[in-house]
């Protein structure tokens, strides 16, 4: 069930947005964080980062990646608003992403939101991201 609430003149239900319902930015901000710093120090995270290296390198990352997913969780769009799109494919375009690299991402994200994301959140975020995960798999 996707949780609802009612409008400010009692109207029919609203949609309430991811970010809002997983504690807002303070919370995506923990997420990424919590990703990254399992990316940079988890054995699974070894390719991934050397794909980050070999890319536009690790500096812009967690910034990016936060100022996308505040976008794709209904929040602000950062990342619209700098780059002129949202499109996954093309932010990734520039990678070759192998199946193993999709499920080690995965992996790694499910662990950070284990530890960050309320559990009925995390599980629908984590179908959401398999499916763009899987979507970039390319090589």
């Amino acid at each position: 069930m996707i949780p609802r609430r009612r409008g400010p003149n009692h109207e029919a239900s609203v949609v309430i947005p991811m970010i809002d319902r997983i504690g807002g930015e303070a919370a995506l901000h923990a997420m990424v964080t919590r990703f990254y710093d399992l990316m940079e120090t988890a054995p699974e995270g070894a390719r991934i980062m050397q794909m980050h290296l070999e890319g536009h390198g690790l500096a812009h990352v967690r910034p990016e990646a936060f100022d996308f997913l505040s976008g794709f969780f209904g929040g602000r769009r950062y990342y619209l608003e700098h780059h002129g799109h949202m499109n996954l494919r093309e932010i990734h375009a520039h990678v070759a992403i192998r199946l193993e690299d999709a499920e080690a991402w995965l992996g790694l994200m499910d662990r950070a939101m284990a530890e960050t994301i309320p559990g009925a959140e995390a599980a629908q975020i984590g179908q959401a991201f398999r499916r763009a995960a899987l979507a970039l798999v390319n090589a």
